[in-house]
Formats: C-alpha cells, sequence, structure tokens
C-alpha cells in the first residue's frame, strides 16, 4: 500500500502539495505514482519564474518504463526547483515526500488549496485504479 501523508493534498493526476510556512507550497508526485512509474533516471524541471496555470504541464519524470507529465496542481510562479534531482532523479523513488520533492510555488489563488483532495480522498481514488 502506497503511503498516503495525511497533512498533504492531492490531485488525481498523483500531484501532492504542501502549505509552508513562508506562503509557499511544495509540490512532488505521490508515493503511489513513483510506484507505477518504477526507476526514475531523469526528472526535466521548469525554471524559476515561470508562472502556470492549475492543470498545466510542469515537468517531465522519465523512468526506465515511460516519460510522464506533472502537472500544476495550483496556480503560481515556480519560486524554488530541486536541483539535487538532476543528478539523482531516483530520490523520487527513495522520498517522494520529503528529499523527492520537485518545485515550490508562490501561490496566485490560494484558495485552489480547498478544490484538492485530502488523503482519505486521493486514497479511494487509487483504489479505484
Amino acid at each position: 500500500m502506497s503511503e498516503i501523508p495525511s497533512e498533504l493534498k492531492y490531485t488525481k493526476s498523483h500531484e501532492w502539495v504542501r502549505n509552508e510556512d513562508d506562503g509557499t507550497v511544495t509540490v512532488g508526485i505521490t508515493d503511489h505514482a513513483q510506484e507505477l512509474l518504477g526507476d526514475l533516471v531523469y526528472v526535466e524541471l521548469p525554471e524559476v519564474g515561470t508562472e502556470m496555470a492549475a492543470e498545466d504541464a510542469v515537468c517531465v519524470v522519465e523512468s526506465v518504463k515511460a516519460a510522464s507529465d506533472v502537472y500544476m496542481p495550483v496556480s503560481g510562479e515556480v519560486v524554488v526547483v530541486n536541483s539535487d534531482l538532476a543528478d539523482a532523479p531516483e530520490t523520487i523513488n527513495d522520498s517522494p515526500y520529503d528529499d523527492g520533492w520537485l518545485i515550490k510555488i508562490k501561490l496566485s489563488n490560494p484558495d485552489e488549496i480547498n478544490d484538492l483532495m485530502d488523503a482519505d480522498s486521493y486514497e479511494a481514488e487509487i483504489e479505484e485504479d
């Protein structure tokens, strides 16, 4: 069974969002997503300063099986990227909720967080897959 931390918010496309104390949010892919993808070998991250709307493709993760887009769970500006992933994309497999985060976003519409799923809803969603 995939790990699903209760303090995070989730999307149907398997991204997670964590509110940070500085007003930004951190985004990554879920444990379930990394399990489906298999061993990750490459991550293409956006440029800092990129502004995107919710559901826009923001990153690409490649595994030995396939390449997959990662979508913006909320609208905002990319303020930090996890540059460590360039040399160690497998960090996402090992630690999807901690060291394997992808980007940090300054929200343009904080209310969009309320449209995301909580852990129980996400768990029900992946059980249907």
